[in-house]
This record gives structure tokens, C-alpha cells and sequence, in this order.
């Protein structure tokens, strides 16, 4: 085995246990003192009218997303197909509950596979995807300061510098990406040929993430596409919040004080970071900023909170992977039928490896 090689297994060893560490850890963060009979009690008496209409939300939240996915890439295919875009989400985010961040690397190949496109313009826009994500959760953030009655900054001391830190970060990438697409040669060919001088191999490399970017953000070329996508991150956002508060309502939380649509706000951002931690499907960070936020911020009891992690991660959980089994298999099916291209999770893998 060569050096390269070696260098290669230990990062993908390392990057499948380090994940798998930090879930440990934030579980044990989240549960070691808790009495999971009293959590088990409150998990089966919830509302069930209330868990399909939880059900219902969540389905919707990724049919906007599906939407606004096909918004930033109608330059490329302006005629996608919602069952794909839709199709492709949904295997990403069933491998994500597997491997933190493969499900990035899995949506444009499938969707690639399935409506005959280039793969890399599709991470493209998945790239630009993210960043209009992040901008979104930071301002999102920002009404959650505005709408709670505390201070939110000294409820968790992180906030402000992980706040600090995103829309710098944002900040950072829309400058670079607007130099990039604005003056792509000029720009290109400096920063190119200047790390060509420190390595060949960083420089090719380089060079391929530039050509995803300016294909990702040349994508949205009119002032009414881009206020689709904000329109529609918006609503998703919306929705994401009005899922935390059919959460509420689920699992009986407005017996036991008043519940609001402002206080899912709150959760719905905050927890949002727990989705971000790389840890396999968000396990156990999610459930520790989740239970800490109901318990610190709202005041409601351990096992509640407990049982409010755990069931909205468990369903959300199962219904990704669940979804990306049968959208796989089904446009599969629709795909040869038709005589069209076909991909399954051992294939896509291959490829992915291919181009590695």
C-alpha cells in the first residue's frame, strides 16, 4: 500500500469513528440522568391526529425545498422533474442518518443519474444550496434574539460567538463568490497560478471546486429567480418552525403550560445546530441542544424534553430513510419502464469512489 493510500484508509477510518464518538458523547450529555420509563410512558401517549399532521408538515418543508432546488438549477434543466428533485433530497438525507454528509455527495448523483445531467454542475448547486441555507438560519437566528423575552446570548454562551462566526463566514464565501463569478478569469487565473507555485495537486483541485462554484451560482441569473429562492426559503423555514410547534401539540406539551408558535421558533433555530454537528443523522447533538433549550429556555421538565428529542429525531429518522428506499425504488422502477437511466446506492458509490 503506498503512502498515499495509507494517508487515504486513515482518513476514512477516521472520518466514520469521529462522528461516532461525538454521538456517544452527546447522548450521554443528553441522557444520562434521565427516567426513560416516565420518557417511554409520554412517547406512547401522544395525539395521533396530531403526529400525521406532523407527518403532513414535514412532507411539505421538502416539497419547497424540492422546489426551490429546481428554481436554482432551471438554467441547467429547466424542466426537472418535482418527483426527482423530491427523490434525490430524500436519498440524501436517508444516507445522512448513515454518514454525516455523504447524502451531499449522494443527491447529485442520483438526480444526475436520473434526468441525464452533469453531476458536478448539480454539486454546484447544492454548494450554493447550503450557503443560501446558512444565511437563511442566520437571520433566522436573529429573530429568535429579537422574539424571546430573555437574553438569549447569556441563555447559551455559544450562540453569539457560533453567530459571530456564520455570518462571517457568509460574509467571506458571498464576497469570494461574487469575485469569482464576476471577474471568473481575472480572479481564476491569479489565485490559480499562485497555488500552482505551492502544489500542483492543491491547484488542480482548486480549480475543479471553482469550476463547481461558478457553475452552482451562475445558475441563478435573474433578479425574479432569486427572489423565488428567498421567497421559498422563507416558507420552508416557516414550516420548519410550525413542525417543532405540531411537536408541541403531539406529545401533549400545551397541558402542561401554554405553548407558542414563537417558542418553536426559538427551538426550531437553536436545535438547528444540532443538525449541523456531524454526527451520524444528527444523533444525540441534536437531542442534547433540543432538550437543553426546552429545559433552560422554556422551563418544561427533563423527561418531557427527553421525550420530545427522541420522538421528533426517531420519526424524522426513520421516515428519511424509509423515503429514500421507496423514492429510489420507485423512480427506478418509472425510470426503466421508460427505458431511462437508473442508480442505486451501490452504483452511485462506485461513482462517487470513481471520482475520487
Amino acid at each position: 500500500m503506498t503512502s498515499d493510500n495509507k494517508k487515504y484508509g486513515i482518513k476514512r477510518i477516521l472520518s466514520i469513528i469521529l462522528p461516532i464518538i461525538l454521538m456517544l458523547l452527546f447522548l450521554y450529555l443528553a441522557f444520562n440522568n434521565i427516567n426513560f420509563g416516565n420518557v417511554l410512558n409520554i412517547i406512547t401517549h401522544i395525539s395521533m391526529f396530531w403526529f400525521f399532521i406532523f407527518l403532513l408538515t414535514w412532507f411539505f418543508s421538502h416539497l419547497i425545498r424540492a422546489y426551490r432546488w429546481r428554481v436554482i438549477i432551471h438554467s441547467v434543466k429547466p424542466d426537472t422533474s418535482i418527483l426527482n428533485l423530491l427523490g434525490a433530497i430524500f436519498v440524501g438525507y436517508g444516507v445522512n442518518c448513515a454518514v454525516p454528509r455523504l447524502g451531499e455527495l449522494y443527491r447529485p448523483l442520483f438526480l444526475g443519474r436520473w434526468e441525464n445531467i452533469s453531476r458536478t454542475s448539480m454539486i454546484g448547486t447544492i454548494i450554493v444550496e447550503r450557503v443560501i441555507d446558512f444565511l437563511i438560519l442566520g437571520i433566522s437566528i436573529l429573530v429568535s434574539v429579537i422574539i424571546y423575552p430573555g437574553n438569549l446570548f447569556s441563555e447559551f454562551s455559544w450562540l453569539k460567538s457560533a453567530l459571530g462566526l456564520m455570518f462571517t463566514g457568509i460574509f467571506a464565501v458571498i464576497i469570494f463568490l461574487y469575485l469569482l463569478v464576476r471577474f471568473k478569469e481575472k480572479f481564476y487565473n491569479v489565485i490559480i497560478s499562485f497555488v500552482s507555485k505551492i502544489s500542483e495537486k492543491i491547484a488542480d483541485k482548486l480549480a475543479e471546486v471553482f469550476h463547481l462554484l461558478i457553475d452552482g451560482f451562475s445558475s441563478i441569473k435573474t433578479l425574479g429567480s432569486l427572489l423565488s429562492i428567498i421567497s421559498l426559503s422563507v416558507i420552508m423555514m416557516l414550516l420548519y418552525g410550525f413542525t417543532s410547534y405540531i411537536g408541541f401539540l403531539m406529545l401533549r406539551m400545551n397541558d402542561i403550560q401554554p405553548v407558542t408558535y414563537g417558542m418553536a421558533w426559538v427551538l426550531m433555530t437553536i436545535s438547528a445546530f444540532g443538525v449541523i454537528i456531524p454526527t451520524p443523522g444528527a444523533t444525540g447533538s441534536y437531542h442534547w441542544i433540543t432538550k437543553s433549550v426546552l429545559v433552560g429556555l422554556f422551563n418544561f421538565g427533563k423527561d418531557i424534553s427527553s421525550a420530545f428529542a427522541i420522538l421528533t429525531h426517531l420519526i424524522t429518522y426513520i421516515m428519511f430513510i424509509l423515503t429514500a428506499i421507496f423514492f429510489a425504488f420507485f423512480i427506478n422502477k418509472k425510470q426503466a419502464k421508460k427505458g431511462g437511466l437508473t442508480v442505486d446506492f451501490l452504483s452511485a458509490f462506485k461513482a462517487r469512489t470513481a471520482e475520487e
